[in-house]
């Protein structure tokens, strides 16, 4: 699913609307098309290394901090069980900690996939090491604040849903009845997510992708007033740039992850318990 992130992510790197030319987008399938003709199929994979070393550890750190949070405030409101606002409180709190370990892939990623990049970058050390000698370490958690009302937000509505559309759905019976309850409460959850935390991924795009100069405050620096910025200069409907082909992405894959997760932890369990641990 990787190009529709690259075409997600260089609609919402482009300001203003979108006139006739090479270097604009009136759409999704107007980049996927024109990125292909103009630069070449294996575009649409340029900075694939930093997503694919982040992917195991943000979604370990996803569901472990879950687990570990809704403990927590179970113990902390006194609940023997999840309710709806716990789910949401606890997601919340698993996708600010996600946060933490997201950002500076995310920096990287989205360096790469500017069409601008591509004679500035030769991979994804290169990123790294022009970006912390130019603007120093601290430079590659550019984009934090807006990192983490992305994750609260998509996290705070994907496990939130999740809880709600099991309680609507009915019980499954058998292990394939499960797999199919997992991947609807995954994919609603996923595209609640998505229609929630897009603004932020907006602003966190062009946050990340603004190279800091000393003595200049970056157009786009803080997460709320770029959402304002955006929406005074643009319109409301710039802060859902790139919003299809991000949905597209997350909202199947939340239904994928949450598959991948249960089958997982069953198949740990069943481990442990034939082992008599």
């Amino acid at each position: 699913m990787y190009p529709l992130d690259v075409v997600k992510t260089r609609v919402q790197l482009q300001t203003g609307k979108a006139v006739a030319g090479a270097d604009t987008y009136n759409g999704m399938f107007d980049c996927f098309s024109k990125i292909i003709r103009n630069e070449g199929f294996s575009r649409l994979y340029r900075g694939i290394t930093a997503p694919i070393l982040m992917e195991a550890p943000k979604r370990a750190t996803k569901f472990a901090a879950n687990d570990k949070w809704g403990k927590f405030y179970r113990e902390l409101f006194g609940q023997t069980q999840m309710t709806q606002s716990l789910s949401v409180l606890t997601g919340a709190s698993a996708g600010a900690t996600e946060s933490f370990v997201v950002v500076p892939f995310e920096l990287v990623k989205i360096r790469l996939q500017d069409k601008a990049s591509a004679g500035k970058y030769n991979g994804m050390i290169d990123v790294v090491m022009k970006t912390v000698r130019n603007e120093g370490i601290l430079a590659m958690y550019n984009g934090l604040e807006s990192t983490l009302w992305r994750h609260i937000l998509w996290n705070a509505g994907y496990f939130g849903c999740i809880f709600q559309v099991r309680q609507l759905i009915p019980k499954a019976e058998t292990k394939q009845g499960q797999m199919v309850n997992d991947i609807i409460a995954g994919s609603v959850g996923g595209t609640v997510g998505t229609i929630l935390n897009t603004p932020m991924d907006v602003v966190k795009s062009r946050i990340q992708n603004t190279i800091k100069v000393a003595g200049q405050t970056p157009k786009y620096n803080w997460a709320w007033p770029g959402v304002a910025t955006i929406a005074k200069e643009e319109g409301f409907g710039a802060l859902y740039k790139g919003f299809v082909p991000k949905v597209l992405r997350l909202g199947p894959g939340g239904g994928i992850l949450l598959v991948v997760y249960t089958g997982v932890m069953d198949f740990f369990r069943n481990m442990r318990e034939a082992k008599g641990l």
